[in-house]
């Protein structure tokens, strides 16, 4: 059975700083915002949360199918995917303009900034998800808001259960339209942040959005784990310590492959979480959000009896 991954592939181009923003920038000044940091290190790496997702999803042993775009520039990424054994099928090549781009800064602190130039994603809209019987579920992970209600609708209408996965687009989001992707979401996935926002554009409580799931709403905490909230009902899932800290980019994609994976296998929520915790601190100590190596037996340590 497959998985459908709706969302951006793009290029990365990570940068590391030693010092740290809060000493560099100039708070007690904030419209001084004209500054340089010199970077430690430099990296360019296959991303975005389409991309992301279906690299450790593959690993864990299951079958994305990823509806995308790249650009002129994309051939590579093309190839990187298909070298993996990912279904490239659905991923449409444009030539007119480039492929995703996302440029990342990330300090001593382990804290971020970054830059995103959506490039061929703003077209995602005109590519409608694949009539597949074997899809089983699928995600709408971070990407452009008309493409994301058109795909809701549209798995809505072909049964496939969902995660709503808003990302970095949420701030995009009008609260009629966040309200009716969620309306049709079986699940839904943030990190802290997003989860406050969210809570800000609907006016309801992270225990008042579950209520109104037939799945759950899943929320990562970054190095404090993630709780996981049913029926308005908060559990909370502990965190696995990475080996080491290279690189925080990815986790969170990481973390929602473990969800894709065991969702599909009807695991409990909870279940889930525990191996997307797991997935993210494994990503956490690997630099670049698709280098990280994932054994072939961890889904069965975190498989329920």
């Amino acid at each position: 059975m497959s998985a459908l991954i709706c969302g951006s592939l793009a290029f990365d181009t990570i940068t590391h700083y030693g010092g740290r923003f809060a000493d560099t920038l100039l708070s007690d000044q904030p419209t001084l915002f004209n500054t340089s940091l010199q970077m430690d290190t430099l990296h360019r790496e296959y991303g975005g949360c389409a991309g992301n997702i279906a690299y450790s999803l593959r690993a864990l042993g299951g079958e994305p199918i990823v509806l995308a775009l790249v650009g002129s520039d994309g051939k590579d990424y093309l190839h990187h995917l298909q070298s993996l054994g990912i279904d490239t099928a659905y991923i449409a090549a444009l030539s007119n303009t480039h492929t995703a781009q996302c440029i990342v800064m990330i300090d001593g602190d382990g804290r971020q900034i970054s830059a995103f130039y959506p490039g061929v994603m703003r077209q995602a809209h005109r590519f409608p998800i694949p009539q597949l019987p074997h899809i089983k579920i699928g995600i709408l992970a971070p990407n452009e808001c008309q493409a994301m209600l058109l795909h809701a609708q549209q798995m809505k209408q072909a049964h496939i259960p969902f995660i709503f996965d808003p990302g970095q687009s949420l701030p995009q989001f009008e609260t009629d339209a966040l309200n009716d992707i969620m309306s049709q979401a079986d699940w839904i996935a943030v990190n802290q942040f997003e989860g406050q926002l969210l809570c800000e554009k609907t006016s309801l409580s992270l225990a008042e959005i579950s209520e109104q799931l037939c799945g759950a709403l899943f929320v990562t905490l970054g190095a404090q784990g993630s709780d996981v909230w049913q029926h308005g009902q908060k559990t909370h899932i502990s965190p696995f310590r990475p080996e080491r800290l290279a690189d925080p980019t990815g986790c969170g994609d990481a973390y929602r492959s473990a969800l894709l994976y065991g969702l599909e296998r009807h695991w409990p929520a909870t279940h889930c979480a525990r191996l997307g915790n797991q997935l993210g601190a494994i990503k956490a100590a690997s630099p670049g959000a698709q280098n990280h190596q994932i054994s072939a037996d961890l889904p069965r340590q975190f498989a329920p009896a």
